[in-house]
């Protein structure tokens, strides 16, 4: 996915304390926040219209079908672009949401699942029990002041994604 908030100036636009803990929290939020909440979906597909222009020209991508993966709000955006280029986005990846036990209700994953089964979309949806939005990044603290991380979340974050999209574009080809 294309650098979020490249209007607002290079990466990053906003520098990340050593450790984001408790204290830290509400001031990187009240910073954070607001960017995130400019990403209308309207915006989101006009960068998602460049970014696969752009990247579907290099010399190194071949024709065909692509996939696509974010994390958190990467993995909406990753949806978006899917959802809005069918022809061209064969296979979608989502971390966070995607999931921590906190990310999503039952109920809320139960209407996703919903929505992908009538759209005939074959998926995953995946909880990773016992953990919290943030498990896979070590400097990041709960609201209880108590670490986020979970040090076997990296590994499976990063091991499960590649051969779901792999398998997919090789089958759409």
């Amino acid at each position: 996915m294309p650098h979020l908030n490249h209007r607002h100036g290079p990466a990053p636009v906003i520098g990340r304390p050593e450790q984001i803990g408790t204290q830290e929290r509400p001031e990187f939020f009240a910073r954070v926040t607001p960017l995130a909440e400019a990403h209308a979906t309207e915006r989101v597909l006009r960068d998602a219209d460049a970014s696969l222009g752009f990247r579907t020209a290099q010399p190194e991508v071949t024709a065909g079908p692509i996939p696509v993966n974010g994390s958190c709000m990467g993995a909406v955006l990753a949806m978006r672009t899917a959802a809005a280029h069918p022809d061209r986005v064969v296979a979608a990846a989502g971390l966070h949401p995607g999931l921590a036990e906190n990310d999503m209700s039952p109920e809320d994953i139960g209407e996703l699942t919903a929505a992908l089964d009538a759209a005939g979309a074959g998926h995953t949806c995946e909880v990773d029990p016992d953990t919290v939005h943030g498990c896979t990044m070590a400097d990041t603290e709960t609201d209880t002041d108590t670490d986020a991380f979970d040090a076997s979340a990296p590994r499976r974050h990063w091991e499960r994604p590649p051969p779901l999209l792999d398998r997919t574009v090789a089958a759409a080809r």
